[in-house]
């Protein structure tokens, strides 16, 4: 099966789960809202600064979970907000319906990419969170532009930056696709113990850019090891 396959029995099929959990969300226009994480197990891409390499490999141990198993995991956690996340969503087979069933069952559904993978053929219910790689994320080469071009009031387009150089870039990407005017969130993000918060909000206002920044809202409730916050 792959990505675009509508014909799955998506109750039956299984996906590799690296966790479920029940957290604030800590990024993003609902940071501080509770929200429940479907963590896959797998990504393609090995950025520099990661923060979840747990559940990067596609064969390190997960557990095998159907699409009924996960809708039944996910609600017993009574929480309306959904976020699929990994590893990499988008690099599994039958995301699709996965998406699809969420939508279903739940008021809002965030789908956390790292906006490698075309984005077109996702649900139009779905919030996609569109992470750009920066070049300190040695992985510019791999993002998927074209997405840009999907962009609506839902979507939010996430810069995580860890110095001045990846600043740079995003502001020079976001002039290049006239991002500014796009209906999507622009977001930047501070890479965790790397990039100055207060030097990226400076640049932020010196350029008056029409942007958010945010900050990882759980590392700092929490440890920012922690797993499953």
């Amino acid at each position: 099966m792959n990505l675009r396959d509508k014909s799955t029995d998506i109750l039956k099929t299984e996906f590799r789960i690296n966790e479920i959990f029940c957290s604030l969300q800590g990024e993003g226009t609902r940071a501080g809202r509770p929200c429940v994480f479907i963590r896959l197990q797998g990504c393609k891409l090995r950025c520099s600064w990661c923060d979840t390499k747990f559940s990067q490999r596609f064969d390190d141990k997960a557990d095998l979970m159907t699409g009924e198993q996960i809708l039944e995991e996910v609600k017993k956690h009574e929480c309306c907000f959904v976020a699929l996340t990994g590893g990499e969503p988008m690099d599994h087979d039958n995301v699709l319906p996965l998406l699809n069933l969420l939508c279903d069952n739940f008021e809002t559904v965030e789908l956390e990419t790292n906006g490698s993978v075309d984005l077109s053929e996702v649900d139009k219910r779905v919030v996609r969170i569109m992470d750009m790689k920066a070049p300190s994320s040695s992985m510019t080469e791999f993002n998927h532009y074209e997405n840009f071009e999907l962009l609506t009031y839902l979507d939010e387009v996430k810069f995580v930056v860890a110095n001045t150089e990846d600043y740079i870039w995003a502001k020079d990407v976001i002039e290049h696709y006239q991002l500014q005017s796009s209906p999507a969130e622009i977001i930047f993000s501070p890479v965790f113990g790397r990039m100055d918060p207060a030097e990226l909000a400076a640049r932020i206002l010196a350029d008056k850019l029409n942007a958010r920044m945010q900050l990882q809202l759980h590392k700092y409730i929490w440890d920012p090891d922690a797993r499953s916050v």
